[in-house]
């Protein structure tokens, strides 16, 4: 008896639509995740000292950061203990201390504990203001909403064929940052809630005029809400280091969802040859990023928080794109194809 050979493009074409109840899972579990994580931590994410304000001290020499943390905890509020090791020979070299506290009562407990005073030579202390961290904070949000609504402009222009409709969206997209940056008439939440607006209706109009355009930013949209979702999960800090590696997780996003629906509406040969030749693409360009990034992370995790925050963010980001890229955008594409050969 001879066995038939499986057509991949066949069963795709049966499945896709239920192949889209994995992302569609994954994003109702994620908006209930922050929900769960809002209504306990009045906040969408944890964040460090650079985004609420406290001091930050660095020691040097060999301490132990467990009984540091055990025995300064009562004293220093929400106190986060790291240790910096040399990256060639492993050996401790220094120890972290965040906490909210101002500077003086910071160095003052510390200097009772270790009894001592602490000077330029044996630590260093910075400190950021609480209406400057929350002000800061604001102002990257402000950055990834802006960097969502022209990415959205970006890809309407290029698969949209609505000339007026692409003028009227510009205007939209420049007038936020105009009042704000250029003309001042805007207070900062202001700025935030107007461009969250125009956010929203440009996203409604991708839907009404060009379904591709729609599909990349819900998947890039996806990559965001899941990888946040996780970081919560893993009570990972967020710094301002975290939130522009979300600002570079959406280029890289948006990288592979632009590769796709580009040859898919351009390319040669059917739906499904067009589909796996960018699927092919798509695949390598995220498999190389993914283990760079991998490999970055487990370099720099022993001497820098910083770095193996961005990179821990980046690494989640691409595995969730995969899902987002190839299954969501995917069948959204594969879903709007069906229904204009239909009409």
């Amino acid at each position: 008896m001879k066995l038939r050979k499986f057509d991949i493009g066949s069963w795709h074409d049966k499945y896709y639509k239920f192949l889209l109840l994995i992302p569609l899972t994954l994003i109702l579990l994620s908006l209930f995740s922050l929900g769960i994580f809002y209504s306990q931590h009045g906040d969408f994410m944890y964040k460090d000292i650079s985004l609420t304000g406290g001091t930050s001290v660095t020691l040097q020499g060999s301490f132990d950061a467990e009984a540091l943390q055990k025995e300064l905890s009562p004293m220093l509020e929400d106190l986060v203990v790291r240790e910096v090791y040399d990256l060639v020979t492993k050996e401790k070299k220094a120890i972290i201390l965040e906490t909210t506290l101002d500077i003086n009562r910071t160095k003052t407990v510390l200097e009772d504990y270790f009894g001592h005073p602490l000077t330029e030579e044996n630590s260093s202390f910075e400190y950021t203001g609480s209406s400057l961290g929350k002000s800061f904070f604001k102002q990257l949000i402000l950055a990834v909403i802006y960097a969502f609504t022209f990415m959205g402009l970006v890809v309407f222009f290029l698969f949209a064929k609505q000339r007026k409709v692409k003028f009227f969206l510009t205007l939209c997209a420049i007038l936020p940052p105009l009042l704000f940056f250029v003309f001042k008439v805007l207070t900062l939440n202001q700025a935030i809630l107007f461009s969250l607006v125009v956010l929203f209706f440009t996203i409604g109009v991708y839907l009404k005029y060009n379904i591709p355009s729609f599909a990349v930013i819900i998947s890039a949209f996806a990559d965001i809400l899941m990888t946040l979702a996780l970081v919560d999960f893993l009570g990972i800090k967020m710094s301002s280091a975290g939130i522009i590696a979300f600002l570079m997780l959406i280029g890289y996003s948006v990288d592979t969802d632009i590769l796709l629906t580009n040859r898919v509406l351009r390319g040669e040969g059917s739906l499904n040859e067009r589909l796996f030749s960018s699927f092919k693409t798509g695949m390598t360009m995220t498999a190389t990023s993914f283990v760079a990034f991998l490999v970055a992370l487990l370099v720099v995790s022993s001497f820098s928080d910083i770095l193996s925050k961005i990179f821990t963010i980046l690494v989640i980001g691409l595995g969730f794109d995969v899902i987002n890229t190839w299954i969501t955008n995917v069948g959204l594409l594969k879903w709007y194809f069906g229904r204009k050969n239909e009409n």
